[in-house]
């Protein structure tokens, strides 16, 4: 763009709108691409505009509003939608629930060309309908189209944002303790599980309480596997002391343990497993006096689909303290931002 005397703009193309405020009514009396008129000089200059920006011809540039235009389009999401530009930007809303996934190492790399800006909520952030995810939009009113370029060819190589849509799933609960087996303490996880799977579309096939019998452990779980269950949760028994059971039987269920304990608090010794597709979880006690542990963290990406791994795992200790606020408001919060 060019900034030239208003008098040389007649036949040329405004390159950003001009404001106007009188009467009461404030809004764009000349709009980006309005062609300049001789009979428009009059009220230009009674808008204070003795000098206007144009298009200057072959220049390389693209208008802010473009930019965005262009940004939306080399990021779809599924399951989500671009608002149309306002004040230079476009912004990616939520149409269903889910996981929103974000390529870190992509967004960095976008954000390192030049004008271009891209802020997102965190990878792995459970959302709902109508949630804003992400914003774009370049910094001066113009940029040289060949940042725009060189933004679209590094998100050809791979998608920068998703959003993971919740899977049904048939869910199997083995609570173990001869103390809750025996009837001498009331169960409490019960309620508390069912309070959580309503959040998804979880179907609950059961809940078993075991005494503290291995074999009782493992034939209620094995109940469950031939029903067709895709997550197991086992509660009770899942400290270290040689008398706690549940992990010896999830082991002798034959399922791989990615990990027994994580580095997040509450839920330490949280334990997550795989036997064949089904997912297996170990909630330790924390669950039932705390609103919030890494099982609140955990649940929204394995309803999603994605396998969870050891390096994810790890990466729970940068924020893995929970604050324990008196008004828990997870997810927004640092708790489980990995």
């Amino acid at each position: 763009m060019k900034k030239i005397r208003l008098e040389d703009a007649v036949g040329m193309e405004l390159c950003h709108d001009i404001t106007a405020m009188r009467d009461g009514f404030k809004g764009a009396a000349f709009r980006r691409g309005h062609v300049i008129r001789e009979e428009d000089i009059p009220e230009l200059l009674d808008l204070g505009k003795r000098m206007v920006y144009v298009w200057e011809k072959n220049a390389g540039e693209i208008h802010e509003e473009d930019a965005a235009l262009r940004m939306a389009a080399m990021a779809p999401v599924g399951g989500a939608h671009y608002t149309d530009p306002a004040e230079g930007k476009v912004l990616l809303i939520a149409e269903r629930r889910g996981m929103f996934r974000v390529d870190i190492g992509l967004l960095r790399a976008i954000n390192s060309i030049g004008d271009l800006t891209i802020s997102s909520l965190p990878d792995h952030y459970p959302v709902e309908a109508g949630a804003r995810l992400a914003s774009m939009r370049i910094v001066p009113l113009v940029t040289q189209e060949e940042q725009i370029i060189k933004a679209e060819k590094l998100c050809a190589k791979g998608p920068l944002f998703a959003l993971r849509p919740y899977r049904e799933m048939r869910i199997g609960v083995v609570i173990t303790g001869s103390e809750i087996y025996s009837g001498r303490v009331q169960d409490k996880f019960e309620p508390i599980v069912r309070a959580k799977m309503a959040h998804y579309p979880a179907q609950i096939l059961g809940v078993t309480i075991c005494d503290d019998d291995l074999d009782m452990i493992i034939a209620a779980a094995w109940s469950y596997l031939t029903a067709g269950a895709d997550l197991l949760i086992f509660t009770g028994g899942m400290s270290v002391d040689p008398d706690d059971l549940t992990p010896t039987a999830i082991r002798q269920l034959g399922a791989e343990i990615i990990t027994h304990g994580v580095p997040a608090q509450p839920g330490n010794m949280t334990l997550v497993a795989y036997l064949g597709s089904t997912a297996i979880l170990g909630v330790p006690g924390a669950a039932i006096s705390l609103p919030t542990t890494i099982f609140d963290v955990l649940l929204p990406q394995v309803f999603c689909g994605d396998k969870l791994v050891k390096d994810d795992l790890i990466r729970l200790g940068d924020g893995g303290l929970c604050q324990l606020c008196a008004n828990c408001h997870f997810p927004n919060c640092s708790f489980g931002r990995y």
